[in-house]
């Protein structure tokens, strides 16, 4: 009977389903593979991009439950921020795991925390996207500027990962209007940047190791 009800669930499962769940996965062995990394004294999260990456999603998994949301996309908010908040929550365990904050760090979780308020006080969808897409936006950069010009210091796994998620998402898409897709092509565009950022820290390593 277990393996009835087994086979009943696994085929219930729909295609763009068995993305989301992949999609979680393979977040979290990015994440486990960041923080092996934090244990090794080689990356070190900044901690304003990775705790408003993991804050945010979490926030907005609130609001999802709270207007009886589908499941799966509320599922999928949920793991997109659970993930960061893992590199958040190990970096306080891991001495000097964490990169010294700037005063524009600060200036962007300030700009992005605001953003987040908007984002919740928004009465329209589209609105809603701006908001959101302008809060991870501004929580992402001081991780773009830092990756720029301390490579080193980031796990290229995560980021490819990062990047490969955010792509598979896509096709689980079930309409493609704005409030659907604008906000995961977003996700797309600034994955792919923090991807390549990091990629071309990585090349310049080993082409100096030539």
């Amino acid at each position: 009977m277990f393996t009835n009800l087994t086979t009943i669930f696994f085929l219930g499962i729909s295609f763009a389903h068995w993305l989301m769940i992949v999609s979680a996965i393979l977040s979290l062995s990015g994440a486990f593979a960041y923080i092996r990394d934090m244990f090794k004294g080689k990356s070190k999260p900044n901690l304003v991009t990775w705790g408003l990456w993991g804050f945010a999603p979490l926030i907005a998994t609130g609001a999802a439950l709270s207007a009886h949301a589908d499941l799966w996309a509320t599922v999928r908010i949920f793991m997109s921020g659970f993930a960061p908040l893992l590199v958040f929550i190990f970096s306080f365990f891991i001495s000097g795991s964490y990169w010294k904050l700037t005063k524009l760090d600060i200036f962007c979780g300030f700009i992005s925390i605001l953003a987040l308020g908007l984002w919740l006080l928004a009465d329209s969808p589209l609105l809603a996207i701006l908001f959101a897409a302008t809060a991870d936006l501004f929580a992402t950069l001081p991780t773009i500027i830092k990756a720029w010009k301390h490579p080193e210091t980031e796990t290229f796994y995560t980021y490819f990962i990062g990047l490969f998620t955010a792509s598979i998402v896509i096709p689980a898409i079930p309409i493609w209007n704005i409030e659907n897709s604008a906000f995961q092509l977003y996700l797309l565009i600034s994955n792919t940047a923090l991807f390549f950022i990091v990629l071309r820290g990585y090349l310049l390593k080993r082409k100096r190791l030539v």
